[in-house]
């Protein structure tokens, strides 16, 4: 008997749904495949549109939050206490998040978000998740080897600093607080802003730079 001829339905399925889209994502790539097909559409714009939003104005929201704790402590405070109400106090940035945590880097400390079950991401202030996110080997290995992780995207953490790896789900979302970088003193806050990025809100990085807000 094969193995397959042991697992319940549910164990099936879920294998199943594991390596595939779910079935609005599935539709989806349909019509992208006939509109390319039928010359109505090019495949490098939608990835470059999809590209833009995920890594530039998806995140802009978050950056703005970040920004915004740097240089207030009073709203830092409040968003580390209750994130889900501190950030309802931005125009455009509070009105879909529900129930979000706020993590905060340290000298001392490395925060690190992730969904071992599915993708749970709060969408309405990092766009939509990257791909990496999603997949199974980023869900599975963040927890247990979050170190080695970290070691891909490029970022040696030192063993003293602890390592915190926080895993989402459907009712609690997390962001980042990454630190402030040195060099920024006296920026204001659409200057920090633009130095903050994508990846430092999830915590696979640590360490931003003042450089890319020299301009």
């Amino acid at each position: 008997m094969s193995d397959d001829e042991h697992k319940s339905a549910g164990e099936v399925h879920h294998e199943l749904h594991s390596h595939l889209p779910p079935e609005p994502g599935l539709r989806v790539k349909a019509m992208e495949s006939l509109l390319i097909e039928k010359g109505m559409l090019d495949p490098d714009t939608v990835d470059a549109w999809v590209e833009t939003y995920s890594e530039k104005i998806g995140p802009k929201c978050g950056a703005r939050i970040v920004a915004k704790a740097w240089c207030d402590d009073a709203f830092k405070a409040r968003l580390l206490e209750n994130g889900t109400e501190a950030v309802k106090e931005l125009d455009d940035a509070g009105w879909a998040v529900a129930h979000l945590k706020v993590i905060e880097n340290t000298p001392d400390i490395h925060n690190m978000v992730v969904c071992t079950l599915c993708s749970c991401y709060p969408h309405a202030i990092l766009g939509p998740p990257p791909n990496w996110y999603k997949m199974a080997a980023y869900r599975s290995r963040a927890v247990r080897d979050p170190r080695g992780v970290l070691d891909e995207f490029g970022m040696s953490l030192a063993e003293d600093i602890e390592l915190l790896v926080w895993d989402s789900t459907s009712e609690l979302r997390y962001l980042v607080l990454p630190e402030r970088p040195e060099g920024t003193q006296g920026w204001d806050e659409e200057r920090l802003a633009s130095i903050v990025t994508r990846n430092s809100m999830i915590g696979t990085q640590r360490v931003l730079s003042p450089d890319e807000g020299a301009a």
